[in-house]
């Protein structure tokens, strides 16, 4: 990836909704090269896709915590079912496994803490494997959804 390829993802991760023409005029290339650099960008999966950043409260999601999962055991078979069974739960709005203690941090979207409590008795606990759920709620975000660096330090 050259510092041309870098300069259309920064553009993009600040814009997705550019158009072709818009984003060659910012990057300086003429539109049928940055065209072409797109779609490689795009088939290469160094573009994975598009979406609108919604915001959780205008869609009435006013309550975030991060709940951390130890599991009881780690084969092959129990992490496999874990993993298909938490990427059905939706208010999990993303879900990371970890090296070390513990197993998985989770970011958890809900209405409000009834519904969170709820979602946590009835969905999480249960999930297979778990051992312990320890949870957080999020005061306020600090940094979130900041574009990738295109710069290698």
């Amino acid at each position: 990836m050259d510092p041309v390829d870098q300069k259309i993802l920064a553009e993009l991760q600040q814009d997705g909704r550019l158009t072709v023409t818009e984003l060659a005029a910012r990057v300086r290339l003429s539109v049928s090269p940055c065209h072409r650099r797109l779609r490689e960008l795009e088939r290469s999966k160094a573009i994975r896709g598009y979406r609108a950043v919604v915001d959780p409260a205008a869609v009435g999601l006013n309550f975030e915590a991060l709940v951390f999962v130890s599991m009881r055991q780690e084969d092959r078979d129990t992490v496999a079912e874990f993993e298909r069974a938490l990427s059905e739960v939706e208010q999990v709005v993303e879900a990371q496994r970890l090296f070390g203690e513990p197993d998985y941090l989770l970011r958890i979207a809900t209405t409000d803490l009834t519904a969170f409590q709820r979602l946590y008795d009835e969905r999480l606990a249960t999930l297979p494997g778990v051992q312990r759920l320890t949870s957080t709620l999020v005061m306020k975000h600090v940094v979130e959804d900041r574009p990738l660096p295109m710069t290698r330090t």
